[in-house]
């Protein structure tokens, strides 16, 4: 059984005791492929150490996340555009808009969202898209660069069904991680109505750990309880999820 991370941030700090063993241990569990997204500036020197030393196994990706979108933004953006210009990447990401915390620079997430995407077109290369507390306004962005044949993932994906329906319409793809097993969440009725043909799998690790490791630090190794909960979800087996989900990554990411 194989299994594709989509979306995992091995460079965090939060790792730098047990990198190492934390790979392997993903590895053991079947997981062959560990996407990191781009996060700003200084996750970028770590994230490609760990491609140099997993070569085919740690993919980088470029991006300003929307988080990160701060006073300096342009200067951000512009380390992102040259490592694009100097370098192939497998996708630009991850990249979006987020008003959970504060709206201060909602103008300035735009515009660096609008850019990247641009950006992605220009270069052929599909985007990972964070999105919190703003997802009809994130669609309402991706839906022209859509129309030109932009694609990639929603990642993290927790929302209502006709939000979905609006993500598949644009060609686009969920990424499902650790809230599909989440007693509240909500997220398992959204799938049960969803193909297994729209969607990846992911972790966002060191977050949104699954049931039952919840509270604790996730890692990509606990991807399988989130594979088992879809599995059950879609009334299917775990080796059809791992299979249909594989081969989209595969597709998203053209490897």
């Amino acid at each position: 059984m194989r299994l594709i991370d989509t979306h995992t941030h091995l460079y965090s700090d939060d790792f730098s005791g047990d990198r190492k063993e934390m790979i392997q241990r993903a590895l053991d569990a079947g997981i062959s492929r560990l996407y990191m997204p781009g996060i700003d500036s200084t996750c970028i020197d770590d994230m490609l150490l760990l491609e140099q030393q997993y070569p085919g196994v740690c993919i980088p990706m470029m991006g300003l996340h929307p988080c990160y979108v701060k006073e300096n933004y342009k200067e951000e953006l512009q380390i992102v555009k040259d490592w694009l210009d100097k370098r192939p990447f497998t996708a630009i990401g991850e990249i979006g808009m987020d008003f959970y915390w504060d709206t201060t620079f909602a103008d300035q997430q735009l515009e660096a969202f609008n850019l990247q995407m641009q950006w992605a077109l220009d270069k052929n290369l599909p985007i990972i898209i964070h999105t919190r507390n703003a997802m009809q306004p994130t669609i309402d962005a991706v839906k022209p660069f859509a129309a030109k044949g932009l694609t990639g993932i929603f990642h993290c994906f927790s929302g209502s069904y006709e939000s979905a329906v609006q993500i598949i319409n644009m060609g686009f793809y969920l990424g499902i991680g650790g809230v599909i097993t989440y007693k509240n969440a909500g997220l398992p009725a959204v799938l049960e109505k969803i193909d297994l043909a729209h969607m990846v799998l992911e972790t966002d690790a060191p977050y949104l750990t699954p049931v039952p490791f919840r509270g604790k630090r996730n890692e990509s190794a606990y991807m399988v309880h989130v594979a088992e909960k879809l599995a059950d979800t879609k009334q299917v087996s775990i080796e059809t999820v791992a299979k249909i989900t594989s081969e989209n990554a595969l597709k998203i990411f053209r490897d």
